[in-house]
Formats: structure tokens, C-alpha cells, sequence
């Protein structure tokens, strides 16, 4: 049964019930009384005078024996409106340490509705001496030092235990490696080439001819990027609006590339193949042959061998070496696909002679050099075929053709004797010209009818003093009809120069496809410009 079961014991004796104190309340050193409140034989009850002495070990418990060691008679005095659970227990004035129970610190006291708290039995337990003597805590003190010490020796020798495993994996890795590989081992083989195999003497043979690699070296740093910048604006700030090639011609710095590559009043710079940067400026620029050269003032630039593109044969080795998409010194290679191919620039309707090639030439590379295997160049690439059916079709204007431009360029900036009429056409060599024309004119032309479409007249020139006008048509020279740009071109360099005067029949529509002619006669002017 629980002691907290009743609040008081009744005593075996006497009957007198005694108030009900936990037994970890009651005074250890109180062996008078039993676990029921009973004394022993040989003591008599009375009041407990409670007096607590100088001598008295129990301090907290309220409860401190006289001298005798004896019980008196109880006698609880209680004062005047004391409540039911507080109880005044009456002190002498000798109390001793506290000097009066007031001042002591109350201790619970219990009825039958009250719990008895927790945790008491604990704190009471830890403030007592163990069975041995020994404090509670030391002895706890001493496990955990003890459970530290093993966890710190268990921790210590498994790593020392892992530091062996280490040293003792990378000591052997290879061994391991080796056992290892053998189950399912790859081989991958790698070697470098022979001592000198990159030299350029390895790359040509007894009777100077290369290897594409060794024409590539060998022309590659003659071979510039050429930067074109549209006004000085852009220049400053290195918008450029289109890069290009150039083919470098001697150690004075003169460069042949396409007339298309360049602005006629632009500002231009040149990147060498080792990065170095030139401004460069335009010598000469002829529009009619798509022919320029410029020149920049460096003297360690390495010149070009110009070959003869007249000994070039179908189906020889070429390789293409320019900067498409902007990319420095690309490669292609090749074949001569056709010799003498008749070429007419869609910028100004001149015929060049050109060699056809299957080596790659890509928007970048106009102006680069075709170039043979003894490491010639042979053509100046300027042109390709471009259509969604049509593949390999690439062309390069030969050396042949391009030097006496080139040569005239550099000698005078323009070339010399060439006239000059002041006229942008479109002619009818072709379907789609025709096409063309019938758009611009907004109906269909009529049966029979040719000439050559004026799409433009130059105001400097002498034609633009006569009725001819944008929307008219030149039918004829001289008598001579004329529909083509050749036929235009021929008839008048064939009996006339700069500063003749040319007379000519032209003809004119109205909306209801009347045509109108009527004869003009203009002075031809000489072409300084380069433009036709």
C-alpha cells in the first residue's frame, strides 16, 4: 500500500494518530520511530518541542534532537487563526542557527488531495553517501572519464588503423592496378612524329613540287585579313563592316585583293598571320575588273611567287588559303575543275577569265589566293555559284588576268585609256534580267523590243546633259543594235576612247506600252574612278 494512501497512522498503542510525514521528509538521524510512527519500548510520547540546536545535523529537515535525545510530551501550539494545513510549531527561544521556526525554510505538508512531488527522492539520493562511503558523483565522474578514455582509445586505433590502409594502398596501387587491368584492359596507342617529320624540305619533292601541307606553310603568312570599315566613326570604334583577303605582293607593303571587298571612301586595316596590325590605305580600285590593291607601311611582311595561271591544267592539285567567316588562314583544297571560264561580275557586268575550282571558297576568302603545289599563286579567288543545287562550283580570277591591272593600279591608281559612259544598267542577256526590268517598268515589254534597261545616270558625266533618262532604254550605237552589257562594251571600245563623242538611239515607254524613240549623243569620259 502506499504510504500516501492515509494521512495519518493510527498508533499501535495508544491509538493517537500522528500527521502523516513522507518518509523522505522524516529525519535520518530520527531512529526513534518506525516506518508506522510507533517509538520504541522505553520512550513515552509527547509533544515534539521541534527545538533546533546549534548541534543539530538536519538543518533542512526542521526536525533536530536535544541533547537527551529524548521526546517530550507533544505539544503543538498553534496561534490563532491558523489555517488547516499550516502548521506554527511553537520554538524556544534558545532555537539555535535560525533563532526561531519562522525563519526556517517551510517544508511541505501533506493532506490526502495533495500529490507528493517529484524529483525529491532523486536530490536526496544524490546528496547521500553510497553503501561504500563514496560520494555518487565522484563515482559517476570516474564512468564517464572512463567511457571517455575507451571511446579516445577505440577512436586512436581505428585511425591509426586507416592511416596503415593508406599508406599501405598507395605503396601497392600499381600492383593493384596491374591485377586489375588484366581482367579487361584497354590499350590506347599514342605516338609523336618522327624527328623533323614537319619540316618543309619533308614536304616537296626532287623536282620542287609540295605537298598540300607544304604549299599551305609556305604561302600562308602572304595571306592577310583585311578589316573594312564604312567611315571613321566605326573605325574608331572597331565596328567593322565586313572582313575580307589580301595577297601580299612585295616587301613594300602593296596587297591585291577584290574591289568588292573594299569601300571606295572607308578606312581599312590588315591582320598578318603572326597578328599584327596595319592601317591601310586604298591605292587603286577598279570596280569593272573587280580588281584593288592597297598598301600598308610595314617592311617584315613576306611577299607572295605569282605563278602562270596559263599553264594551269585540269585537274591539278590547288588549295584555296583565305579567311571565311572571318576565320584566318582556313585551308581547302582541291582541283582545277575548268581553265578559261568566262566570268561576269554581278557588280558590274564585266567579263574576267577565271578558273574554276572545287576547292571550298566561301564569302571571307574573296581576295585570297588560289595556289598550285609548287606554291604559285595562280588565281586571285573572287566568286562562287550560289544555289541550293549547285556544289563546287567556285572561281578565281587567273594571275594573268589580274596583272596588268594590279601592275596599272599601282602605276596610276586607276587604269589608264578607260572610258567612262556615267550609266548603271541591267541588260537582257538572261531571262531573269528580263524579269527584272518588266518589274521595274510595271508591265510586260513589247514583242521584239531590246536594249538596255537605265537604271541610273551619273550627274558628273556628259550623259546627263542629254534626254536620257532613269527608265529609258539605249537600243542602239552607231546604228549597231545593242541588248547585252558585251555588246554595249564592245561596240564602243572598238571606235571610241576617252573624249570621243558617241552617238546613240535610245528609246523610251509610257504606261500604255507605247514605245517612243529618239537620239542623244554623249562625250565619253575617262574612268579614274574605277567604277563603269
Amino acid at each position: 500500500m502506499d504510504d500516501r494512501e492515509n494521512l495519518y497512522q493510527d498508533s499501535p498503542d495508544n491509538g493517537y494518530k500522528e500527521p502523516y510525514i513522507p518518509q523522505h521528509e522524516k529525519p535520518a538521524a530520527d531512529s526513534g520511530m518506525n516506518s508506522f510512527g510507533q517509538q520504541p519500548q522505553g520512550s513515552s510520547y509527547g509533544q515534539h518541542s521541534h527545538v533546533h540546536t546549534q548541534n543539530s545535523g538536519y538543518s533542512q529537515q526542521n526536525y533536530v534532537h536535544t541533547q537527551n535525545n529524548s521526546y517530550g510530551q507533544q505539544n503543538y501550539g498553534q496561534p490563532q487563526n491558523n489555517g488547516y494545513g499550516q502548521q506554527n510549531y511553537s520554538q524556544p527561544q534558545n532555537s539555535g542557527q535560525y533563532g526561531g521556526y519562522n525563519e526556517q525554510p517551510r517544508r511541505p505538508v501533506y493532506d490526502r488531495f495533495m500529490y507528493e512531488p517529484i524529483g525529491f527522492e532523486e536530490l536526496e539520493r544524490s546528496q547521500q553517501p553510497d553503501a561504500l562511503g563514496g560520494d555518487i558523483s565522484d563515482q559517476r565522474s570516474k564512468s564517464e572519464k572512463g567511457v571517455v578514455l575507451l571511446f579516445a582509445m577505440i577512436t586512436a586505433i581505428a585511425a591509426f588503423i586507416a592511416l596503415f590502409g593508406i599508406i599501405y594502398d598507395i605503396a601497392n596501387s600499381k600492383n593493384i592496378v596491374r591485377k586489375i587491368g588484366r581482367q579487361n584492359q584497354i590499350v590506347i596507342y599514342q605516338e609523336s612524329k618522327p624527328k623533323g617529320a614537319n619540316d618543309l624540305d619533308n614536304f616537296k619533292d626532287e623536282n620542287g613540287k609540295y605537298t598540300p601541307e607544304g604549299a599551305a606553310a609556305l604561302v600562308k603568312p602572304s595571306i592577310v585579313k583585311i578589316y573594312t570599315y564604312e567611315d571613321y566613326s566605326s573605325y574608331a570604334s572597331r565596328r567593322a563592316l565586313g572582313t575580307g583577303s589580301g595577297i601580299v605582293l612585295n616587301e613594300e607593303g602593296y596587297i591585291a585583293t577584290n574591289a568588292h571587298v573594299l569601300e571606295a571612301k572607308g578606312y581599312h586595316k590588315i591582320e598578318t598571320m603572326d597578328g599584327k596590325f596595319y592601317d591601310a590605305k586604298v591605292v587603286g580600285r577598279d570596280t569593272k575588273t573587280d580588281i584593288a590593291v592597297i598598301k600598308v607601311d610595314a617592311a617584315d611582311l613576306t611577299p607572295a611567287v605569282l605563278g602562270d595561271s596559263d599553264e594551269a591544267i585540269v585537274g591539278e592539285t590547288v588549295i584555296a588559303i583565305g579567311n571565311p567567316a572571318n576565320l584566318a588562314g582556313t585551308v581547302t583544297d582541291g582541283i582545277i575543275s575548268a581553265v578559261d571560264r568566262k566570268i561576269r561580275s554581278d557588280s558590274s557586268g564585266f567579263e574576267m577569265k577565271c578558273l574554276q575550282t572545287n576547292a571550298e571558297i566561301s564569302p571571307g576568302n574573296s581576295g585570297g589566293a588560289l595556289v598550285n603545289m609548287y606554291g604559285q599563286v595562280i588565281g586571285i579567288t573572287s566568286s562562287k555559284y550560289v544555289s541550293n543545287d549547285l556544289e563546287g562550283l567556285g572561281f578565281a580570277i587567273t594571275i594573268n588576268e589580274a596583272a596588268p591591272v594590279i601592275e596599272e593600279l599601282i602605276k596610276n591608281g586607276f587604269i589608264a585609256g578607260r572610258f567612262r559612259i556615267g550609266i548603271h544598267l541591267l541588260d537582257m542577256s538572261s531571262d531573269e534580267k528580263i524579269a527584272a526590268i518588266e518589274d521595274r517598268i510595271g508591265q510586260a515589254l513589247p514583242d521584239d523590243f531590246k536594249g538596255i534597261y537605265i537604271d541610273a545616270v551619273d550627274e558628273d558625266c556628259d550623259i546627263a546633259n542629254t534626254d536620257l533618262k532613269k527608265g529609258d532604254f539605249i537600243i542602239a550605237v552607231n546604228g549597231k543594235s545593242v541588248s547585252t552589257y558585251d555588246e554595249l562594251y564592245d561596240t564602243i571600245s572598238s571606235q571610241y576612247g576617252a573624249g570621243d563623242t558617241v552617238p546613240a538611239t535610245c528609246a523610251s515607254i509610257d504606261k500604255n506600252g507605247k514605245v517612243s524613240y529618239y537620239e542623244i549623243e554623249f562625250k565619253l569620259m575617262e574612268d579614274v574612278s574605277g567604277n563603269y
